[in-house]
């Protein structure tokens, strides 16, 4: 049977913030950095949320869409490079939180932004060869920027669920392939609180080398050429790198802006390219089809060819949960809330 997906979930914060906010503080023009990162806003976390109430978040979304009995999940991963905990999984608390068995096999995955497709494969493979019969997997992040970088005006918050399974399959997953060297283009430390990175390397050779080479190499194993897609994701650290990306395979840019969200909620790394994904999945029709390419910093990337079924005629899109219902809900806030809420400003003693 068809391994693919079943149902999906995405959850944004509503808190924005935008570019020109932090310029001020830093002394930046924020009309000429909002201009060449390509982004309007970004979402913050608000401070009761962090990556596990954001996993939590999109898992009950996906849930609800269909009925499964969630004693039939037998794996949950949640990919970041943000949790909560150093020691202490996040995926075993939002099992607990959906209401799952222990019947599971559950753990965190770590691959910078691509930590949540790594999650969708090991699913893929769980549920293609019968050891289970559904699987979880999750991205989600609370990305951090240090005050005055410019990560700080895209690393934003949020995430996305997915089931994955043989029955009722809204979207097959026909082919996967990775690409993957040791390019360290960015890293955080252990105990380091923000990331460091390679400036101007983290194009080239990291994000366009990666994202290039898996996107041709997964055309040439299926068979396919740009114009066979509907649609088309690519991780989004910006607003450029994904367009211009997009424009080196042949891609054209109708075919990745509905997937596009990063100019307003900015870079949610492990969710970006899932979440870009679901906005697609809101509004595909049955057999469009969708190239999906993740990056993660290290470096690797993970490239889907996902067909759509007609399943999508019956499943539930016509509610709040959607992608667009949810980026419409928000709220911008000022930088000095921003950083109370990020967790930039320390009280004595604490």
């Amino acid at each position: 049977m068809e391994v693919g997906i079943v149902s999906y979930g995405a959850y944004v914060p509503r808190f924005r913030i935008k570019p020109h906010e932090i310029a001020e503080v830093w002394g930046v023009d924020g009309e000429s950095m909002s201009k060449g990162l390509g982004i309007k806003s970004k979402s913050v976390p608000g401070p009761d949320e962090d990556v596990i109430t954001i996993a939590v978040e999109a898992a009950r979304i996906a849930l609800s869409r269909i009925d499964i009995d969630t004693s039939d999940i037998g794996s949950i991963y949640v990919g970041s490079e943000s949790h909560p905990y150093a020691v202490k999984p996040s995926a075993t608390i939002v099992a607990e939180a959906i209401g799952a068995t222990p019947d599971l096999t559950a753990a965190d995955y770590e691959f910078a932004c691509k930590a949540g497709t790594a999650a969708i494969q090991t699913c893929s493979g769980l549920v293609g060869s019968n050891a289970i019969r559904y699987g979880m997997a999750i991205g989600a992040d609370t990305s951090q920027g240090a005050p005055g970088d410019a990560l700080e005006y895209t690393a934003s918050a949020g995430g996305a669920a997915y089931i994955i399974g043989r029955e009722n399959v809204i979207a097959k997953i026909n082919k996967t392939y990775s690409y993957t060297t040791d390019t360290p283009d960015f890293w955080r430390r252990e105990g380091e609180k923000y990331p460091s990175h390679g400036g101007r390397f983290t194009g080239e050779p990291a994000y366009f080398k990666h994202i290039l080479s898996c996107a041709n190499n997964l055309m040439e194993i299926v068979g396919t050429k740009p114009s066979d897609y509907d649609y088309a994701v690519f991780h989004q650290p910006n607003g450029k790198f994904p367009v211009s990306a997009a424009k080196k395979l042949g891609f054209s840019k109708e075919q990745v802006s509905c997937g596009l969200l990063t100019p307003v909620i900015g870079n949610t790394y492990s969710g970006a390219v899932l979440i870009g994904l679901a906005a697609v999945l809101d509004v595909a029709k049955p057999n469009d089809r969708i190239m999906m390419v993740a990056y993660g910093s290290g470096a690797g990337s993970d490239s889907f060819d996902i067909s759509v079924t007609d399943e999508i005629k019956t499943f539930n899109r016509n509610d709040s949960n959607t992608v667009s219902s949810i980026i419409q809900n928000h709220k911008f806030v000022s930088y000095a809330t921003y950083a109370k809420y990020m967790g930039k400003i320390h009280l004595r003693g604490a």
